[in-house]
């Protein structure tokens, strides 16, 4: 057995929760993976996958041999690459998570210049507004808009995005501008919460010093940005956006900035990635690529 090829079999199979899917991506037969894993799970002593008949998910004691052979795999990627310095020699795949309305308005425009030059390098971009477990689900690294939780991860500040208040004209024309926080009492919020069914939070500003919230009426919660971005151009209410986000549509005359001196806190950017010795280098040359790009958009 080709324990480091075994290894590799073993991560692809359980970042995909799939033998079918791992044997295709890696281009093997479905039993020559099944084989190598049964052979893996002998040397080392201990059953590292559960399998049934939907999905294959890692026992606790393939919880812990994953993150090691991730660091082991890293580790003699690193090595064959100590000396290579030609973007064409940096080659695997990428696993990225970062919010859907970042992806599409920052990343995806600029993306194409990036793996042109690393012609080698295969991306799996996932795009989504949920809390991706960057250890279990097997990311190289995440891009997160908001206050971080105490993970153990390792974060670096990417910078941070000023939010406005905007509303459509369809709306103002039906409620009318609001000029003061007085008059929000008869306006309606569009909410956004990744859990549906917690309390919409309100109308939120920022004095420099304190966070400030005023309750106000609500006719929808969402719990996606686009869609919340949507909702507003519905004329279903006043939303709290990076400014990136909405300047095109703001420009276009489609939303209107209301309440400029009464906005919410600025949003700060992350880039996480997990603790490793040795962060293989198509890794680095990406998260390096994403600090740079960022740049461009944060304050």
């Amino acid at each position: 057995m080709d324990k480091i090829h075994a290894m590799q079999v073993f991560v692809r199979v359980a970042e995909l929760q799939s033998f079918t899917r791992a044997a295709e991506s890696l281009g093997l037969p479905k039993g020559s993976l099944s084989r190598q894993l049964q052979a893996l799970e002998n040397t080392v002593g201990a059953r590292l996958l559960h399998r049934t008949t939907r999905r294959v998910q890692l026992t606790q004691d393939g919880q812990v041999y994953y993150e090691r052979c991730r660091d082991v795999l890293a580790t003699l990627e690193e090595m064959d690459s100590l000396f290579q310095h030609d973007p064409a020699t940096i080659s695997g795949r990428l696993r990225v998570d970062m919010p859907v309305s970042l992806a599409c308005h920052y990343i995806l425009p600029l993306l194409a210049d990036f793996l042109q030059h690393y012609p080698g390098i295969e991306l799996e971009l996932s795009s989504s507004d949920r809390r991706v477990d960057v250890i279990r689900e097997g990311f190289d690294c995440v891009i997160r808009v908001g206050t971080l939780e105490d993970s153990g991860l390792i974060a670096r500040p990417l910078g941070m995005l000023t939010q406005i208040n905007c509303a459509s004209p369809h709306y103002l024309a039906r409620f009318g501008t609001p000029t003061t926080l007085d008059d929000l009492s008869t306006h309606a919020m569009v909410h956004y919460s990744q859990q549906l069914g917690s309390q919409p939070s309100g109308f939120e500003f920022f004095d420099g010093k304190t966070r400030h919230l005023i309750q106000t009426g609500s006719t929808v919660t969402v719990n996606s940005t686009e869609t919340y971005r949507a909702a507003c151009l519905s004329g279903l209410g006043i939303i709290q956006a990076p400014e990136r986000g909405l300047r095109q549509a703001v420009k276009d005359k489609k939303l209107i900035e209301v309440l400029p001196y009464f906005c919410a806190e600025p949003l700060p950017v992350s880039l996480i990635y997990p603790h490793r010795r040795n962060l293989a280098r198509r890794v680095q040359v990406f998260m390096e690529w994403l600090t740079q790009t960022m740049k461009h958009y944060v304050d």
